[in-house]
């Protein structure tokens, strides 16, 4: 993935979407832009018209923390965006070493997949009346307990998912019709994926996924032109499940320390609810189905495919 692509793409969006009498600024006349000149960017963040045109470009390799903190008060980015700009600065500054690594043998071009932990396992496994897994930064869902691969089961039941939830919101069939709030879920899944791509551009097989949601689905392309950038931390998501109906679930990602792009995700509903009586309702249909897994989980390495559709057999409705 091209970084001085990504950085231009990134900065202009987000001057396109400011206006001159936003930033205090004085309007004269017709103007040929959406939003702030170079020029006036350069104004609010105390550099030269000439310096900003050429981080503009891409050039953000060397750049001070002071410059990108005054670029962060000139283009008014939030706490997401400011780190998103940190990690695009910190790719171009690297990109050089990278290359070179990269251009050694064709077997470094691999990725490694780290493992998840036996501890960590545990812990998924050990939370049985609570839907929970762990992903990587590429949404691939490395382990799943029961209740988790339950309530996914319509992404588990579709190989062209494999068992990531990125490619299940825009490719799968079903899904639109299990998020009942899909086009939050995927602006959520976009600006996620964004962040990662700003963070790892030489991350090749987030970059095939990138490109494979791209080229396949216009809802992706669309978003992924917004250049917007999110993080997942906590929320509320509701589902439409085909078996138990509504749920209106809580749910935290909890970043894994020493684990590359790996968190675990844990669904809950609040006491003496709807949804808490709902994943009762899933916790007994997926017992009922026979769940041959009895807890263990989805490997990251096999989840792919009709090995992913065999690791939990869909509802029958």
């Amino acid at each position: 993935m091209d970084n001085r692509q990504e950085i231009r793409a990134f900065l202009k969006s987000r001057r396109d979407r400011i206006t001159p009498e936003q930033a205090g600024l004085p309007s004269y006349g017709n103007r040929r832009v959406t939003g702030l000149r170079r020029s006036e960017v350069a104004v609010l963040a105390g550099v030269s018209v000439e310096y900003y045109t050429r981080l503009e470009r891409g050039s953000l390799g060397g750049v001070s923390d002071g410059v990108l903190d005054a670029l962060v008060l000139a283009l008014r980015l939030d706490d997401i965006e400011r780190a998103h700009l940190y990690d695009l600065a910190r790719a171009a500054q690297a990109a050089t070493g990278r290359a070179r690594r990269r251009s050694v043998p064709a077997a470094e071009s691999a990725q490694v997949r780290p493992g998840v932990r036996p501890g960590v396992r545990r812990i998924v496994e050990g939370m049985p009346g609570l839907p929970a897994f762990v992903q990587n930064n590429r949404f691939d869902v490395l382990i799943a307990n029961p209740l988790a691969r339950a309530l996914y089961s319509e992404m588990y039941a579709d190989p062209a998912a494999g068992a990531n939830t990125a490619r299940f919101v825009f490719l799968g069939p079903s899904a639109r019709r299990l998020y009942t709030d899909w086009e939050q879920v995927a602006r959520g899944a976009v600006g996620a994926l964004r962040v990662e791509a700003g963070r790892n551009p030489y991350d090749r097989e987030l970059s095939n996924l990138i490109g494979e949601l791209s080229t396949r689905s216009d809802s992706f392309r669309v978003l992924w032109g917004a250049h917007d950038v999110h993080v997942f931390r906590e929320g509320t998501k509701r589902f439409r499940h085909p078996v138990v109906g509504d749920l209106e679930l809580d749910h935290e990602a909890m970043a894994l320390p020493g684990d590359t792009g790996q968190s675990v995700v844990v669904y809950s509903a609040p006491a003496d609810t709807a949804a808490e009586d709902g994943l009762r309702l899933l916790a007994s249909w997926s017992a009922s189905e026979g769940d041959t897994s009895e807890g263990d989980t989805t490997d990251g390495d096999t989840a792919k495919g009709d090995e992913a559709e065999r690791s939990f057999r869909g509802p029958r409705v």
